[in-house]
């Protein structure tokens, strides 16, 4: 028997098979455990959203596939077209699949500090990885990714840079994906929500989704040496978490809490993680943990905690799962807190 082949919806039907038309359709619908291993107080509830699951291995999976699949509806992305994006790593994964499955080539600029796993992915998708190697005055390598960012635009033709630091479309996508999601799976509504922040999307589009629906105190986990809170710029070695630029979608009036967490710190809570609860998570999740642990300690119960893991440990083994590498990390917090 011969059978006919056509194009996929992207949509699942009622009814029908459940068989998705590319691997962009794989993102979203992730589970949402329980934290009752490592958080144990009693009348203080944890629950993990697990971001880690898309296919690309974090929820930029999600921004990606919005900024991308919205701008190629509405021309701002013309076909045929060369993306470029500045990225720590995770993002740059997550803009490689979508541009590949949709057919526009993807400049991406790194820095020393993104994993060599990702930078392989990238490439193995088909995009350029341009790798920036000169700090910035604040520590990273942001503005330097920047700054090279706008030489490309300036001397490539058909160029179009996605700015997930400043496109609205980076927290819409958490707006309508994990919040949306969170708000359907969940009976009781939460008392706090806790996530990482780089451009801070993707935390503001789940809070704004779940004050919609219930109050709610929300908790930034952000890094030791970031400057998106207003404090001094720093060294920072674990890729994806904090800024060392205030990002245009930054709105402080709607973080309650900030939690500044170094790396060491954020990678004895990914050890800590697995050997609990069996999550093996990577460096941006590890700070949220610590902001969780701190948020406990403090909040009177009855307290609902949701939150989100933004990535999974696969991308961190050369550090957060290295012990040579936390071995320094370590130092270095000694030193900075003498």
């Amino acid at each position: 028997m011969t059978l006919a082949r056509g194009p996929r919806p992207s949509q699942v039907v009622e009814g029908a098979e459940r068989v998705g038309a590319s691997v962009l359709d794989a993102i979203g619908a992730t589970p949402l455990v329980a934290l009752d291993r490592l958080f144990a107080r009693p009348g203080v509830e944890v629950l993990a959203k697990l971001e880690l699951m898309n296919p690309g291995g974090s929820m930029k999976d999600r921004s990606a596939r919005y900024i991308v699949g919205g701008g190629l509806a509405d021309g701002s992305i013309p076909p045929g077209s060369r993306l470029v994006e500045s990225s720590s790593g995770n993002f740059g994964v997550a803009v490689a699949m979508a541009a590949r499955l949709h057919g526009l080539a993807f400049t991406c600029v790194v820095d020393p500090h993104a994993s060599a796993a990702n930078v392989t992915i990238m490439r193995g998708l088909g995009a350029d990885v341009e790798v920036v190697d000169e700090p910035d005055t604040a520590g990273g390598y942001l503005h330097t990714r920047l700054a090279r960012v706008h030489e490309i635009l300036a001397t490539t033709p058909d160029t179009v840079w996605i700015n997930q630091y400043a496109n609205d479309r980076n927290w819409l996508a958490h707006y309508h994906g994990t919040g949306a999601e969170l708000v359907d799976q969940l009976l009781v509504p939460p008392t706090h929500l806790v996530g990482a922040v780089s451009t801070t999307g993707s935390l503001l589009g789940c809070a704004r989704r779940l004050r919609e629906w219930c109050p709610l105190q929300v908790v930034a986990a952000d890094a030791v040496g970031s400057v998106i809170f207003g404090g001094p710029g720093g060294r920072r070695e674990l890729p994806g978490l904090g800024s060392s630029r205030v990002p245009e979608l930054h709105s402080p009036a709607e973080i309650d809490r900030v939690e500044h967490v170094d790396d060491a710190t954020a990678a004895e809570a990914c050890r800590e993680l697995l050997a609990t609860e069996a999550i093996f998570a990577g460096g941006s999740t590890g700070a949220v943990v610590t902001a969780v642990r701190r948020l406990v300690d403090d909040v009177v119960p009855p307290a609902r905690i949701v939150a989100i893991f933004p990535d999974r440990g696969d991308r961190y083994l050369d550090r957060v799962y290295d012990d040579a590498w936390l071995d320094r990390a370590r130092a270095r917090r000694v030193a900075g807190t003498r």
